[in-house]
């Protein structure tokens, strides 16, 4: 099976079928988010340091840096982003910016082999960020959509993923390091939308034979209680082939819902992840809260004059 390799500059992770799924944490974005926009934009990275530590600490394999700010110099921000996240973790990055020159400063400070994020298929697209994805020896997201904007047929937007798969091979990017997004569209303005994405899934894994990845919220958006809708998503996009996606590891019940998939897709060997993170703990005083979690032993001596 397809195995994408993504590392820092002391950790490799792996992408792929067989592996636990990759969850690429969002909150790097400021993208909706005025207060992060405005203090990256006057380059205060507190909240991007907060936002990195949180997600690694709730679980974040990956996360995602962008630094799309309208009126900003993104490459510097982002870059000066890149080195702060990789200053604070060790785990692999995804650079997100749909700016040559941003993707580019981002490339020249990373340490280790980013996952760019991303190319889409026009072919003015495919000739700007391939070359460069060739050049730093990265993995890229590949977007199915091209010149004729997102498809509703789900077979087109594979026809557009096969063309950048085959593109990248003639830069010589392996289609192992091409992470195909089939689009997640909102399913409260499109009924389909879910059904549209598991149909490419299958035929992602079973024909083109890469990773694939998406963001995830993107389905829920404009609906009430959207953490439900996009652990549904998940778990049902997971059985037809999602291997990764970009989302927020701090909401527990996409988090649980993520384990509890690794647990049917054979991808937490004897459950034990999933033991570890709901085992209950012993009340305070109990004797399992006790050392050793057991009876304790007497201590005495015995006929042979040995402490028991």
């Amino acid at each position: 099976m397809t195995e994408t390799v993504v590392s820092s500059a002391t950790r490799e992770w792996v992408i792929g079928p067989n592996r636990p799924f990759t969850i690429i944490g969002e909150r790097i974005n400021p993208t909706g988010r005025k207060l992060l926009a405005q203090e990256m934009k006057s380059g205060d990275f507190s909240r991007v340091e907060a936002d990195a530590l949180a997600q690694v600490g709730a679980g974040a394999h990956m996360l995602d840096v962008n630094a799309g700010i309208p009126l900003a110099d993104e490459p510097a921000i982002l870059a000066e982003a890149i080195k702060l996240v990789q200053s604070l973790t060790d785990v692999p990055l995804s650079i997100d910016s749909s700016i040559i020159e941003a993707l580019e400063a981002g490339l020249a400070v990373y340490q280790g082999k980013a996952l760019v994020n991303s190319v889409t298929g026009e072919d003015e697209v495919l000739e700007r960020v391939l070359p460069l994805v060739a050049k730093h020896g990265a993995a890229v997201v590949a977007i199915s959509n091209d010149e004729t904007g997102i498809s509703e047929d789900p077979d087109v937007r594979f026809e557009v993923a096969k063309k950048i798969v085959s593109r990248a091979s003639d830069y010589g990017i392996p289609a192992s390091d091409v992470v195909v997004d089939p689009l997640v569209m909102p399913i409260g303005a499109l009924a389909h939308a879910g059904r549209q994405v598991f149909h490419i899934l299958g035929r992602l894994r079973d024909e083109l034979r890469v990773n694939s990845t998406c963001g995830a919220s993107n389905v829920s958006f404009g609906l009430p209680n959207r953490e439900t809708i996009n652990s549904a998503f998940l778990t049902m996009a997971i059985g037809a082939g999602l291997t990764s996606a970009i989302t927020n590891p701090l909401h527990t019940q996409v988090r649980s819902a993520l384990m509890a998939a690794d647990v049917m897709m054979a991808n937490d060997p004897e459950c034990a992840r999933w033991i570890r993170a709901n085992r209950a703990s012993p009340p305070p005083g109990s004797r399992g809260a006790r050392r050793g979690g057991g009876r304790r032993r007497r201590t005495g001596r015995g006929a042979d004059g040995r402490t028991r």
